[in-house]
């Protein structure tokens, strides 16, 4: 596996520029889990300075936890991944520790494939709380954060994505997807750029 990557600015590939809306948003904190420790640990502080920055600003974080319970729920990945996959029980399924110890047992959403919307609640739980946009963080850009941010996009949510909250195996994979995230489907943010951004005022 490749070494883990530094953050990368939104300003390199930012096409449009916009600000969440705070009284609409909500944080998704993507498969922030032991199995991904060495790609996320770089992201680690970014992650939760986001976290705290989204729940000052009363916007609520759902997070993600990837897991698999029986050959019945594989899918395709089963194939890809030869079998390697993460499995419930694990510690290897678990959060990370200064992750984990954030979350409450109702924003957990547990899934099985790359999309964070596929055969979960999650949908559901946003439009409860009167949800129209996302802000993407997590693990990998390419994989789960990426499909979840077009998932969002198509179910028509607004879809911010963070550039220093996200991460994955391979720098050039991850600027990848910031670059098509903006053309397409995103508007990118950082720390800095939430933070300028929700509380201006």
């Amino acid at each position: 596996m490749a070494s883990p990557l530094k953050c990368s600015s939104y300003k390199k590939y930012e096409i449009r520029k916009r600000d969440p809306n705070p009284k609409t948003a909500a944080l998704l904190v993507i498969d922030m889990q032991n199995e991904f420790l060495t790609i996320a640990k770089p992201i680690l502080s970014n992650s939760i300075t986001t976290i705290n920055l989204c729940r000052q600003a009363s916007i609520p974080v759902f997070f993600t936890r990837h897991n698999h319970k029986s050959p019945a729920d594989y899918g395709m990945l089963g194939e890809w991944w030869n079998n390697d996959l993460i499995f419930d029980g694990t510690v290897d399924s678990e959060l990370i520790p200064e992750i984990g110890r954030l979350t409450k047992a109702d924003d957990v959403v547990e899934k099985n494939t790359y999309s964070a919307f596929e055969n979960t609640r999650l949908q559901e739980m946003l439009m409860e709380k009167g949800v129209e946009e996302v802000i993407i963080t997590g693990v990998m850009t390419n994989l789960c954060c990426e499909t979840t941010a077009r998932a969002a996009f198509v179910k028509g949510f607004r879809v911010f994505f963070s550039t220093d909250a996200t991460a994955t195996s391979d720098l050039e994979l991850h600027e990848s997807t910031l670059k098509n995230m903006a053309y397409g489907f995103a508007y990118l943010v950082d720390c800095t750029r939430l933070q300028q951004g929700l509380f201006a005022n």
